[in-house]
C-alpha cells in the first residue's frame, strides 16, 4: 500500500494551491523540522503555529536531511512517506511537502510565507529564512516547547541508553 494523502505536496503542486489562499487574503504560516515520532509537543506546536494565521504549512525534512541532522544513525524511525502521511492528517496541518536540503531556505523562498514559525530551541536570530519573511513585512516565532517532549529522548529510552 503507498501512503498518499491529497494534503502531501510537491512544491509545485503546493505553490498552485496556495495562490487562491493568498488570493482569498487568508495568511500562510510555515513550519518545518524532521517529525520522526509524533509527540504531543509537535502537535501543540502545530497548533500553536497554526493559530497565527489562517494556513499551515509544514515543511518535512526528506530521509536524507534527517540523517544529516547528526540525530543518530537509527534516525529517521519513520521514513518519509510515513511522516507526511500522519502530518498531514492533523487538523491544524493544511499542506506537507518535503525538502532535501540541510535547512528549509529554499522552500522559505518559494513559498514566502507571511508568518515563519520554530520552536523555542531556536532563537529567533538563528531560524533560516528570517531575513526571507521579515523583509516582506512577515513575522518571526519562537513558540515555547511543551515541556518534557522529544523524539529524541524517545528513542534513547527504546533503546536502553
Amino acid at each position: 500500500m503507498t501512503l498518499s494523502y491529497p494534503r502531501v505536496m510537491e512544491l509545485p503542486a503546493l505553490l498552485e494551491w496556495l495562490a487562491p489562499q493568498r488570493a482569498a487574503g487568508r495568511k500562510v504560516v510555515f513550519t518545518n523540522g524532521c517529525y520522526d515520532i509524533i509527540h504531543p509537543g509537535h502537535v501543540d506546536l502545530l497548533e500553536r503555529a497554526r493559530a497565527l494565521g489562517d494556513v499551515l504549512v509544514l515543511g518535512l525534512n526528506s530521509d536524507d536531511s534527517v540523517r544529516r541532522q547528526n540525530k543518530g544513525p537509527e534516525r529517521p524511525v519513520n521514513p518519509y512517506p510515513a511522516r507526511a502521511f500522519v502530518l498531514a492528517h492533523l487538523a491544524s496541518v493544511d499542506a506537507v511537502t518535503g525538502f532535501d536540503e540541510d535547512t528549509p531556505e529554499n522552500l522559505i523562498r518559494a513559498i514566502l510565507p507571511d508568518v515563519l514559525v520554530k520552536g523555542g530551541d531556536w532563537t529567533p536570530d538563528r531560524i533560516v529564512g528570517r531575513d526571507i519573511v521579515e523583509a516582506r513585512g512577515g513575522q518571526v516565532v519562537s513558540l515555547p516547547l511543551l515541556p518534557g517532549y522529544s523524539t529524541t529522548a524517545i528513542v534513547n529510552r527504546l533503546l536502553g541508553r
